[in-house]
């Protein structure tokens, strides 16, 4: 797994909720997986110059099986995969896979395969035509992560999670965003 992966050492389990489960969640949780705007955005107004990027792996990998169902990809053909830290001044706040294929880089001007550490958000919410088409959640226990993001984060409990296909000019990525308790903290105090 650590080929395709630098979070996890086996992929999350997705479901699509209702929202009679959803209501069961605490309100700050609901309030960030429910989010329909710019995380980028939202973490920005709360932490300002504080907020930053970490990116922990980039490379050109197949994607997880599900991934490339859900993307209509073919399951060996490699796609650009980015896994990102977003903190405030190194305090965990979110994890982040993104699933970028070609024809979707190549749609936005190769804008998406060279962002380093400035946020994904800032650039697929910039385009007027981004459309949602799908999202989905997972609660991740401690077992599906990596003994490298264990190492560098320690996520020890079960947190939170969604991934949302998003499409640029008709072509599809994918971004999977957890959220990290530090994340709830801050809404909280907000």
């Amino acid at each position: 797994m650590p080929d395709k992966s630098f979070l996890f050492s086996r992929p999350p389990i997705w479901k699509s909720h209702e929202q009679s489960s959803q209501r069961q969640l605490p309100n700050d949780l609901q309030s960030w997986l429910n989010e329909t705007g710019s995380l980028t955005k939202r973490l920005r107004g709360i932490h300002g110059n504080r907020f930053g990027v970490k990116v922990l792996f980039h490379r050109w990998k197949p994607a997880f099986i599900d991934e490339c169902r859900l993307l209509d990809l073919p399951p060996c053909r490699y796609q650009l995969i980015r896994e990102v830290l977003l903190h405030a001044d190194g305090e965990p706040l979110v994890l982040a896979r993104t699933i970028l294929p070609e024809p979707t880089i190549e749609i936005a001007h190769r804008n998406l395969s060279h962002l380093g550490t400035r946020p994904l958000g800032e650039v697929i919410f910039a385009y007027p035509d981004l459309e949602r088409r799908q999202r989905q959640f997972s609660r991740a226990d401690t077992g599906i992560w990596s003994s490298g993001l264990q190492a560098a984060v320690g996520v020890d409990d079960a947190i939170w999670g969604r991934r949302t296909v998003y499409a640029i000019h008709r072509q599809p990525l994918l971004v999977a965003e957890f959220f990290l308790p530090a994340v709830l903290a801050a809404h909280a105090n907000s």
